[in-house]
């Protein structure tokens, strides 16, 4: 068996969430776990259907994308995830996805204005939307200036990819982390959910203010603070 099937095994089931999510059609979109001793991550083969997917198809790459072991071709978004684990050390799942929604704000390059409590039990802020890339990244290494495209935003936001796991790409698609690959999914849904209820709300309401403060720290905090009282 090889060392890196724990790995193989968590990105398969993480990838195999997303159409069950509706996250993704056909082929769009993908997950991959890491593992910080041993350097590398797994991610979704290159255009492989989700049913046709399996543990040992899963891909296993370095943090610079060079391939260690596996018979396919990795995801083609495989040096942005690299660049992302090498970088923000925290992170143990990434998942890409176009979905529906997020994709929309992303195309319309505006970050997810935070207009309610279930945006404010994840997040104290918008989600945001980093611009798209310039000619000359776009030209160059595109997978791999996606990656500090991402990173780049968060630097001048000030924002900490430790509390906000997820962001959109201007005219590209969402990207979320987090602690794993189970959880990257997660937030994956949890914007999908938030674009869609955003979109809504701009519909029925287009001045709709935004979420008041207190509200954004009271259900935050209930959650994330110091005296958390959700769940058991």
């Amino acid at each position: 068996m090889s060392k890196y099937q724990h790995i193989k095994q968590s990105a398969y089931d993480a990838n195999m969430q997303l159409p069950k999510l509706n996250l993704v059609l056909f082929t769009f979109g993908n997950v991959s776990a890491v593992d910080r001793e041993l350097g590398v991550f797994a991610i979704k083969p290159s255009g492989v259907p989700y049913e046709d997917l399996s543990p040992e198809k899963m891909v296993i790459v370095d943090f610079d994308g060079n391939i260690i072991e596996g018979d396919l071709r990795p995801s083609s978004d495989t040096k942005t995830h690299a660049v992302l684990y090498k970088h923000w050390t925290g992170i143990g799942g990434i998942v890409h996805t176009h979905s529906t929604y997020g994709t929309a704000w992303a195309q319309s390059q505006r970050c997810i204005p935070i207009f309610g409590t279930t945006h404010a039990d994840y997040l104290t802020v918008d989600i945001p939307c980093a611009p798209p890339m310039n000619d000359e990244m776009i030209k160059g290494n595109y997978e791999h200036e996606t990656g500090f495209q991402i990173i780049n935003h968060f630097e001048s936001m000030g924002f900490d990819y430790k509390e906000v796991e997820m962001i959109l790409v201007g005219n590209h698609a969402p990207f979320t982390w987090g602690k794993t690959a189970d959880k990257a999914v997660h937030n994956s849904a949890v914007l999908e959910t938030v674009a869609h209820m955003s979109y809504l709300t701009e519909q029925i309401n287009p001045k709709a203010p935004r979420l008041q403060d207190s509200l954004i720290k009271k259900h935050f905090e209930r959650k994330h603070g110091p005296d958390s009282y959700y769940g058991q």
